[in-house]
């Protein structure tokens, strides 16, 4: 058993393991909980060729950064009886790191006091991250959202509408087939708006730094009201910390303004936050929403993307394109 193997260049070749799969989530990595007397690891292979070994080193190290700043909900990263903080067999990398309890919250049952504790844990973790290497620019952030839009009009939108695949619209077999359905339907009100309101930020010089760039409700771990785990740190890359405050709020609390007022409140108290810097959380946040969809029916429908479970795939779809429609009755969306 290759997990077992890797376990044994950590010295610890006979402890038990629970296979976890993908723990729900759609990179392609594999989890196992390693259990110990006292603390529980939990052992990751990378998707292949989802990592470089620089970029692995990027990320142990920023989680290492964290530890030193006394961020214990940030996993520790173990190392190799020969001091490597990953493991490469069968044309993946490994790593091991503590195992982070507690439950996440979903948008219909956070607590105003989860969603404070959420964000302030964020902005304790962009300080520490701040020093690992500070830049200037535009938001990379803009950037791709555009690169999706224009993927959406050159390329995912066109091929939906082919008599291959046009079908997906009436496939009774697949969970996301209604859900596709509706989600073109609010792209075809709500594409064009990306482009008049990413523009006019496509080019301002930001205060850019090492950021999650993927952190969502599920990668926060509470204990009550308490965070004791941030976990996934597979996106992270150099961008603003709009970014993760954006992906993080949208997810956690989605369109209620008493919360997302609470969760900017929070984060400010910690790294305040101009109030060009609130705009962009809001302008991330929305057309970081439709630019997922556009994204959720391209792997879906048009690169054929395998997933281990289309069921769970299709409620993520279906996530987006509620609130995306709450948006229209809510008169949310500008």
């Amino acid at each position: 058993m290759v997990a077992r193997s890797v376990l044994s260049e950590y010295g610890l070749p006979n402890l038990s393991i629970a296979p976890l799969g993908n723990r729900g989530g759609f990179s392609g990595a594999a989890l196992w909980r390693v259990k110990q007397p006292k603390v529980d690891l939990c052992l990751r292979a990378w998707p292949i060729g989802g990592v470089s070994e620089e970029r692995l080193t990027d990320i142990h190290r920023l989680m290492r950064l964290a530890g030193d700043n006394g961020l214990t909900f940030v996993p520790k990263v173990l190392e190799t009886s020969i001091g490597s903080s990953f493991v490469v067999q069968a044309d993946r990398f490994w790593d091991l790191t503590t195992w982070m309890p507690g439950v996440a919250a979903t948008p219909v049952q956070v607590t105003r006091a989860q969603v404070q504790a959420a964000c302030t844990a964020l902005a304790r973790l962009h300080l520490a991250c701040a020093a690992a290497g500070p830049g200037h620019g535009p938001c990379p952030g803009i950037i791709r959202r555009l690169e999706g839009f224009r993927e959406w009009g050159d390329r995912v939108r066109l091929a939906l509408t082919t008599p291959r695949l046009a079908g997906f619209r009436r496939s009774p077999s697949d969970p996301a087939a209604p859900w596709a359905d509706r989600a073109v339907d609010l792209l075809q009100i709500h594409a064009a708006k990306l482009p008049i309101k990413l523009g006019p930020w496509l080019n301002r010089p930001l205060p850019l730094q090492f950021c999650l760039c993927d952190i969502w409700n599920d990668h926060v771990l509470f204990e009550g009201d308490v965070v004791i785990g941030l976990v996934d740190f597979g996106g992270v890359k150099l961008d603003h910390v709009a970014v993760d405050l954006a992906r993080l709020q949208g997810s956690l609390v989605e369109d209620r303004a008493e919360l997302r007022a609470a969760a900017l409140e929070a984060y400010s108290r910690i790294r305040p936050l101009s109030l060009e810097e609130e705009q962009l959380v809001s302008v991330l946040d929305e057309t970081g929403t439709l630019v997922c969809l556009m994204t959720w029916l391209k792997w879906l429908y048009v690169d054929g993307k395998q997933f281990g479970d289309r069921a769970s795939a299709a409620r993520r779809l279906q996530a987006l394109v509620e609130r995306v429609e709450g948006w229209v009755v809510g008169g949310t969306s500008t």
